[in-house]
């Protein structure tokens, strides 16, 4: 514990000198050196603390939990902090792609001219969301989580603020703050009810349900709907979804990528330990398991479709964020079902699978928004519809991209292929359990599971073959200036990890199954099952990591031995094979030509046509028309229905609202004097009647 202690103070050190530099940014006229200081102080103390805090971690055997108390000045709650297995694996994401981001970002920022942005408060927001996102997942009292949570949840709204310049940003932030605070409304809810409960702040008092046994199933559902509200809009679980394809593509990328690949696990991290608190989670009601089953069901299958639909590169990773976060809940469902229906596989591998899967997805979407913003920089776009060619022009971005695109597609050996695989074994074991309905249940679960991971293998076809095949659709990708491995070697860690979590897959399954089973602990009965069920899949992953390291080395092989034979017939590698691309038998002149490639809606036409409703896809046409027509146009654009649809006028019903209720804030003093007394006496009242 002193070791991750260690990390804090880093990064609060780190913080607060950065806030230091922001405010001498702010007084003082424009510095190039304030400027150079603040991004190398920033970037490179987060690195620092991230490591240390990575070695904190690590350190010792990972079953093992650490509790450290220390002096707390508030009336209520208390300074505890802990380092359990669930806090362990949870933090892996948030320091490994923290140090992964804060070194992309300090790279990409480097050249900022100090008049247009104040680095130094970049860097203090940057360091006060890892140590918020830290805190909350080590802390072991209500208040200090809520405390922490604030912060994890108010510092992003800066960070995505950076090009405030922009109309569409401010509205991004904005739109995110909103959705943040609704969820942390519900969540201090939560809190309060659950201490007026149980008569505790001590989250390590409250776990296994003990202090909530003489609570009614009333209170107990309200706790349980209160923590999926509040945890959820963190998460991203629809309908609570709205922030992430607004936030993403407007923040910087190495802040998406570290809001996409790790402050969003905060939400399953939270709600799983509320969960423990709750209730032993054998004896949690069974309509909880199904109610997050079927919500990560529907949460998947819309952030899939959403993510076809979209033109703009960050937002089609941002729904693929949300679609990404219901196939965790869906496993965290899973195995809640399992440990009703006393079934040691589904159980064990529903929340291993969440949790393993959670791991691959920070490795490989922290590289894919982190190859996004190397294309935004080359090229200043990120619309696919402006971009093709880049694999000649950029073929270490273009390498990086099409890994992490084939990670999360679930090609094995790849981590993406890991994951979804134990959650597909959690789900095959279905027809094993009692009762029709949940055999049905789960084998539906398990058609949607496969129907999605489907989708994103054709998603990231589309994302890979769009922006970087093909042919220069505009001067926007012919013009890309070259990146420099100088440039891209931070994202060698994130693509190691790509490849390390489908090769070492029986490891991570390890960790994920302990954690797991340190969680959500199985009855005794259970036990030897689980073992059991830990020992088989470990073994069938290590045999798909074989066959996968052994198809790498062949690969690997063939590839040397063609460019051996190359240079034996006086070719070199280099050269050889450049052609135009395939004109699709035409050997017009303009057969290689931007107009007769595949656009991104002409690649999602198929889908359209069968999950239009889903997709909320709107095409404006204007058809050539007269005996001389001119040129045709077809615009296809998907708004999310949902924000158009619900929640923007909801808000404008609540801002008429309040609009409304300004006639009470007049100016007059002695109205106001009257409304204080009528209050009095209404407490007065109120009190002799109870």
């Amino acid at each position: 514990m002193e070791l991750l202690l260690t990390a804090f103070l880093i990064l609060l050190a780190a913080a607060l000198a950065t806030a230091l530099l922001a405010a001498l940014a702010a007084f003082y006229p424009p510095s190039v050196a304030n400027c150079r200081a603040a991004n190398c102080l920033g970037s490179g103390c987060a690195a620092l603390g991230c490591l240390t805090g990575l070695c904190a971690v690590l350190a010792g055997p990972w079953d093992t939990t650490l509790i450290l108390e220390l002096p707390w000045g508030l009336p209520v709650g208390a300074l505890v902090l802990g380092l359990d297995p669930l806090s362990r694996i949870f933090l892996l994401p948030v320091f490994g792609l923290g140090m992964v981001c804060a070194l992309s970002g300090g790279l990409s920022l480097r050249h900022t001219s100090p008049r247009e942005h104040n680095l130094g408060a970049h860097w203090f927001f940057y360091l006060l969301l890892l140590l918020g996102m830290a805190v909350v997942m080590s802390a072991r009292d209500a208040v200090l989580f809520l405390l922490a949570w604030e912060i994890m949840s108010l510092a992003p709204f800066f960070l995505i603020d950076f090009n405030d310049g922009d109309s569409k940003v401010r509205d991004a932030s904005w739109v995110y703050l909103v959705a943040a605070h609704l969820g942390a409304v519900a969540l201090i809810a939560f809190f309060g009810l659950l201490w007026q409960s149980a008569g505790s702040t001590s989250l390590a008092a409250l776990q296994g349900g003990a202090a909530l046994r003489e609570a009614g199933p009333g209170v107990l559902a309200a706790l349980f709907i209160l923590a999926v509200l509040g945890f959820g809009a963190k998460a991203g679980l629809a309908p609570l979804h709205v922030w992430l394809p607004e936030a993403h593509p407007a923040a910087p990328s190495h802040v998406s990528a570290l809001l996409s690949g790790a402050m969003i696990n905060a939400g399953l991290y939270g709600l799983i330990r509320s969960l423990n608190v709750l209730s032993t989670l054998w004896a949690a009601p069974e309509w909880w398991g199904w109610c997050l089953l079927l919500l990560g069901l529907a949460t998947g299958l819309m952030g899939i479709l959403k993510a076809l639909a979209q033109s703009n590169l960050k937002r089609l990773l941002a729904y693929s964020s949300v679609e990404n976060m219901g196939l965790m809940f869906m496993g965290v469902g899973a195995g809640l079902i399992g440990q009703s229906a006393g079934n040691a596989w589904v159980a064990l591998l529903g929340f291993a699978g969440a949790l393993l899967h959670m791991l691959n997805h920070a490795g490989f979407k922290g590289l894919l928004f982190l190859c996004a913003g190397e294309v935004l920089h080359a090229t200043g776009t990120v619309h696919m519809e402006l971009l093709g060619g880049l694999q000649k022009r950029l073929p270490l971005l273009g390498a990086a991209f099409a890994l992490g695109a084939a990670s999360i597609a679930c090609l094995p050996p790849l981590s993406g292929f890991a994951g979804e695989f134990v959650l597909a074994l959690a789900m095959l074991d279905g027809p094993m359990l009692p009762g029709v309905e949940r055999q049905m249940g789960l084998l539906l679960a398990l058609t949607g599971l496969a129907l999605i991971s489907g989708l994103a293998a054709a998603l990231y076809a589309k994302a890979y073959g769009i922006t970087f095949l093909g042919e220069a659709r505009t001067g926007f990708a012919a013009n890309a200036h070259a990146v420099s491995w100088r440039t891209l070697w931070p994202l060698a860690l994130p693509a190691l990890a790509c490849v390390a979590g489908g090769l070492l897959a029986p490891l991570f399954f390890g960790l994920a199954s302990l954690t797991a089973l340190n969680a959500a602990p199985p009855p005794d009965g259970l036990m030897a099952g689980a073992l059991e069920v830990m020992a088989q899949v470990r073994d069938s992953l290590r045999m798909v990591s074989l066959l996968g390291a052994a198809g790498l080395c062949l690969a690997l092989v063939l590839l040397l031995g063609r460019r051996l034979l190359l240079r034996r017939r006086g070719f070199p590698p280099s050269r050889a094979g450049r052609t135009p691309t395939w004109g699709c038998g035409f050997r017009a002149e303009k057969a290689s030509a931007a107009r007769i490639q595949y656009t991104d809606a002409s690649f999602s036409e198929p889908l359209a046509k069968v999950f239009a409703p889903v997709m909320g896809l709107k095409a404006c046409r204007r058809p050539a028309s007269g005996l001389f027509p001119g040129r045709a146009a077809l615009n296809v654009t998907a708004p999310d229905r949902l924000r158009s649809g619900l929640f923007t006028p909801l808000f404008e019903a609540v801002e008429r609202l309040c609009n409304a209720c300004k006639i009470l804030q007049h100016g007059k003093i002695h109205l106001y004097i009257l409304y204080i007394l009528a209050t009095v006496v209404g407490l007065l009242i109120w009190g002799l009647h109870t």
